[in-house]
């Protein structure tokens, strides 16, 4: 046992080691999926026994990469936060690569982000195990090339994750969102139990009565929270050296808050049970975030003119699919689909925008450690 310990303490100081720099970063996160696939092989290779497996359904290939994934990412994602980080030489805990303070993600921002991790993993191996059974219908999954086949999601999971892990930045943040809204909103569209949830709303597909309902809800719940992330850490290099830019960064941030949190209670809220309240916070949302575009010149000048244009042309497209559904050319579903894709396209652009603009023309990313005052002149609250 103690001999064990000893193996087990040297192989965590060598993660640690490999975790130092962007190079070995890369080692650390092979090392990592290289161990998910050595343990997940074998033991889906036991558990599957000699039994023929279908790709979807109870008990399926699927059905275990998917659940199997999500566990992977989430210990995947834990590890690389809490065991490999190194520590700084003054013993605190090293940071991550967002401009100013506050500079650390708190444990509910990096239980959200873990949890879209583990969601993604989940939803996208779903995602990808239902359309396998659309391309080989009937065929039987033997147990050896299944095991093979999990084990190597595994480890392309937990790859993944850990990099996600140690490396979060505003721009890999962007990204998370990015991925994690497209993969659940496609797999609650192929899980669907109602084959023809487009012709109501895209609500429906978070009703209590569609089996995708728990994909779809947890999503909007999930990426609500990341949304009030995105809030706090992309406006925090902002420079607010008088009241009036203080005043600034504040409306600035809480409209991007108050867009998370109605995005959050969308999600709380399913159309079919909450009538009222779900589509109250939806509209709520749509109205925020019109608002904070047009008011954007005002309260945070120094951006690209450029983002402003196309944050007024978001705004003018939203508005003309509104005629459009109350004149009856566009129904529902359209409308909710094509004003949230372009409401959340601004967001990660905004997120990217900011994050470059504050860190100045000759920053290339590496120095996003500086003092706030020294790093926002370029991007500042208007005054």
């Amino acid at each position: 046992m103690r001999r064990l310990n000893d193996r087990a303490r040297a192989a965590l100081l060598l993660m640690r080691r490999l975790a130092r720099s962007e190079e070995t970063i890369e080692t650390a996160a092979l090392v990592v999926g290289a161990a998910a696939l050595a343990v997940g092989f074998p033991v889906s290779w036991l558990l599957f026994g000699g039994a023929r497996l279908t790709i979807t359904g109870d008990g399926s290939i699927g059905s275990y990469a998917a659940v199997g994934g999500a566990v992977v990412a989430a210990l995947a994602f834990a590890f690389g936060r809490i065991v490999v980080r190194p520590r700084r030489p003054d013993g605190r805990s090293p940071r991550d690569g967002f401009i100013g303070p506050p500079d650390r993600l708190r444990w509910y921002d990096l239980f959200a982000i873990g949890a879209a991790y583990a969601s993604v993993a989940l939803l996208g191996w779903t995602g990808i195990a239902v359309l396998l059974e659309m391309s080989f219908t009937g065929a039987p999954v033997y147990a050896f090339p299944g095991a093979i086949l999990v084990g190597v999601a595994f480890a392309l999971t937990a790859y993944v994750a850990f990099l996600g892990s140690v490396r979060l930045t505003p721009m890999t943040l962007s990204l998370d969102l990015a991925v994690f809204l497209v993969v659940g909103a496609f797999s609650a569209m192929l899980t669907s139990s109602d084959p023809q949830w487009w012709q109501h709303n895209l609500s429906a597909l978070g009703q209590t009565t569609n089996t995708a309902a728990i994909a779809f809800n947890a999503t909007l719940l999930i990426a609500g929270i990341i949304v009030t992330t995105i809030a706090r850490y992309a406006t925090a290099g902002l420079l607010v050296d008088t009241p009036a830019r203080r005043r600034s960064r504040g409306l600035m941030r809480g409209g991007l808050i108050l867009v998370g949190i109605c995005l959050a209670l969308v999600g709380l809220f399913p159309v079919d049970r909450f009538f009222l309240v779900h589509n109250t916070v939806a509209t709520g949302m749509v109205v925020v975030f019109a608002a904070l575009v047009c008011a954007l010149p005002r309260l945070l000048s120094g951006l690209p003119r450029v983002f402003y244009a196309l944050g007024y042309a978001y705004v003018a497209v939203i508005a003309l699919l509104a005629v459009f559904f109350a004149t009856g050319y566009y129904n529902l579903t359209a409308v909710e689909l094509i004003a949230g894709v372009l409401v959340f396209s601004w967001i990660i652009v905004f997120l990217r925008t900011v994050s470059v603009a504050a860190a100045g023309p000759d920053d290339d990313g590496g120095d996003a450690l500086a003092p706030a005052a020294g790093i926002g002149a370029r991007v500042r609250p208007s005054s």
